[in-house]
Parts: C-alpha cells; sequence; structure tokens
C-alpha cells in the first residue's frame, strides 16, 4: 500500500512537471520495461532504443494519462508500441521469449540436466526463439505479455488497447504458428495423447486381444 501511495504521489507530480518525480517512476519500472523490449526485440540496443522511447512518451503524455488502467499497464502499451514500431520500421524479426510449457505442450528436462539434457535443451530454446523471431509483431507483444510480464488477458487487452476476445485470438494463433513451425522443424512432439494413456493405443487385431 505504501508503495502505491508512493506511486500515486510521483505521478501527481511529474504530471505537473516535476521531472525528479518522473524520475523516480522511471527508477520504479525500467527493469520491467526493459525486460519487455529486450523480449521483443532481441538485443539490448534496440531494446534499450524502444525502452527510452516508452519513457518519453510517458513524459510527454502524463499529462493526459487519466488512469482508467495502472499506470504499469499504460507503460506497457507504451513500450510494446516502441517494439511494434521499432520492428517494422527496420524489418527487423528478432525477438525471444520463454513460454509457457504446459500451454505448448513441451516436455523439458528437469532443472538439473544431464550434460546430453542440457544440450537439447538448449537446441530447443533456439529453436523456440527462432520460432518467436518469424512470428509477426502482433502476435510476439501479446506472447512477450502473456509469458513473460505474466499479465491477465484483461491487462494485455488493456496494455494494447484491443479487446479480450481480440487478445485471446492473437495468442492462440500465436502459439498455433510457433507449434507449427517447431513440427515442421522436427524439434516439437505433442504428447498429449501418451500423457492421458501412459502407453501407445493399441489398434486393430493387437486391441481386440
Amino acid at each position: 500500500m505504501l508503495k502505491d501511495f508512493q506511486e500515486a504521489k510521483w505521478l501527481a507530480a511529474a504530471a505537473q512537471g516535476d521531472q525528479e518525480a518522473f524520475g523516480e517512476l522511471v527508477r520504479l519500472y525500467e527493469k520491467r520495461v526493459l525486460a519487455l523490449t529486450l523480449r521483443m526485440c532481441g538485443n539490448p540496443e534496440d531494446a534499450a532504443e524502444a525502452a527510452q522511447e516508452a519513457f518519453l512518451a510517458a513524459w510527454q503524455g502524463l499529462r493526459s494519462f487519466r488512469g482508467d488502467s495502472a499506470f504499469s499497464t499504460w507503460l506497457y502499451r507504451l513500450a510494446s508500441n516502441a517494439c511494434v514500431d521499432l520492428l517494422r520500421r527496420e524489418g527487423r524479426r528478432r525477438g525471444m521469449a520463454s513460454l509457457d510449457d504446459e500451454e505448448l505442450n513441451l516436455d523439458l528436462p528437469a532443472p538439473t540436466p544431464t550434460p546430453q539434457e542440457a544440450v537439447e535443451r538448449r537446441e530447443l530454446g533456439e529453436r523456440i526463439e527462432a520460432g518467436l523471431r518469424a512470428l509477426p509483431p502482433e502476435y510476439r507483444s501479446v506472447l512477450v505479455l502473456r509469458e513473460i510480464q505474466q499479465l491477465r488477458y484483461e491487462e494485455i487487452a488493456q496494455a494494447l488497447d484491443l479487446d479480450v476476445g481480440t487478445v485471446k485470438s492473437r495468442i492462440s494463433r500465436g502459439r498455433k504458428r510457433l507449434r507449427g513451425f517447431l513440427l515442421e522443424d522436427g524439434n516439437f512432439l505433442p504428447a498429449a495423447a501418451s500423457k492421458e494413456t501412459g502407453k501407445p493405443q493399441k489398434t486393430g487385431e493387437e486391441g481386440r486381444k
């Protein structure tokens, strides 16, 4: 509660032109914003540029910020827009994210892997990153906000100025595209059926015995 009260004071002061108060807001959110922009842009230079553009847009737009959503949600929107603009402007498709394993049905190794498992984990991670680089920015942005920032669908909708249905649709389509990429690459094996039965299903005469 104290943090929220202090943030509200900084917001009110910054909206009146207090640069020191805005500096406190930057320090409060810079790590989270940089984490978001790095996941979307894929390299530190672009991430830093997008984060700087987001904070500049926040400073210029604070007077019009009505507080309909949390300041962090509004800031994520500005950061996401900055990343999408940068990616489209420069034609870059370099992004990375650690997606939810359950949603993707990925069977990743245990937290302490053997050397062979470590190699396999790294290779799989590289293919996931390659798949994400192939995604259009609008799909990548919703996946990053959902999986990296752990935002709810409603928060993502506010952050990107979309309706919830569009957010869910883009997340679903983005995951489907990524699955397709991994299937084509041979690095993704759906395990839902085997998890349900614990063994292959028998067919034909063998199944009737």
